[in-house]
């Protein structure tokens, strides 16, 4: 009973750190994969040579590759992972109402990060540089995440959990929701992001969306398992003090 209580009293920070921690090791993971590829393109020309072909097969597409790179490594390979981990390598419907509302979220996310990287490069250059790495990664971590990023895919998972709910849209625009939600988050997402953005602007500017991708699918998970515990915060709340508030009342008159 002690421990249900406490967690029904986790605050947003805590739930932030929870997160963090529990995700560490494929964090960690991923960035030793991520290094052990910039490592390789610098160092190893069969590596580079691949990375390069890579970079080659980006340009021929464009926005294309973006679309379909962001919707796999958003959208479909954590599904086929919740399929196959949590469901018993069984697809169920709610897999297919996911996607219906993943697909098109990643596609946006996507294009709207390429976006970002190319104006980046023009804006301070297509070079590898420690103040352009620098301050790439300033514009990207203290600019467009804060006040883009990390609020958007917030609030579209929250809203998703909400059963699309215009009273959760509304309380997500809010600055109490930035502060107890969007705050959190960003303190996990730094953790994680802020080194593999430092790899990703060390890269040529073609390489740097299909580095991205490979990191994207970590940062979903993160990002579900933080929302859907935001989503369980509330319920909680509104159980108590919709249903065991005025039971208490009733029977202490």
């Amino acid at each position: 009973m002690t421990t249900s209580l406490r967690s029904h009293h986790r605050t947003p920070w805590a739930l932030g750190w929870e997160a963090a921690r529990a995700n560490l090791a494929p964090a960690l993971l991923i960035q030793v994969l991520m290094l052990a590829l910039l490592a390789g393109y610098y160092f190893s020309p069969a590596v580079a040579g691949l990375l390069n072909e890579l970079a080659a097969y980006k340009i021929r597409h464009g926005l294309v590759f973006v679309i379909l790179a962001a919707i796999t490594a958003g959208a479909l390979v954590p599904e086929l992972f919740l399929i196959l981990f949590f469901q018993r390598g069984r697809p169920q419907r709610r897999n297919l109402r996911n996607l219906l509302f993943t697909v098109p979220i990643w596609a946006i996310d996507g294009t709207l990060v390429d976006l970002l990287y190319r104006g980046e490069a023009a804006l301070l250059g297509n070079v590898v540089t420690f103040p352009v790495v620098l301050g790439k990664i300033c514009i990207d971590q203290l600019g467009y995440n804060p006040f883009f990023a990390a609020p958007f895919g917030v609030l579209t998972y929250e809203w998703k959990n909400t059963g699309f709910s215009l009273e959760s849209l509304g309380r997500g625009f809010t600055w109490d929701h930035y502060r107890d939600k969007i705050v959190p988050t960003l303190l996990a997402t730094w953790a994680v992001w802020i080194p593999l953005m430092a790899i990703i602007y060390s890269l040529p500017l073609a390489l740097q969306f299909p580095l991205f991708s490979l990191a994207l699918t970590f940062w979903v998970l993160l990002l579900t398992y933080m929302t859907n515990s935001f989503t369980l915060k509330h319920a909680q709340a509104v159980y108590l003090a919709e249903v065991v508030a005025p039971a208490i009342l009733r029977a202490n008159p």
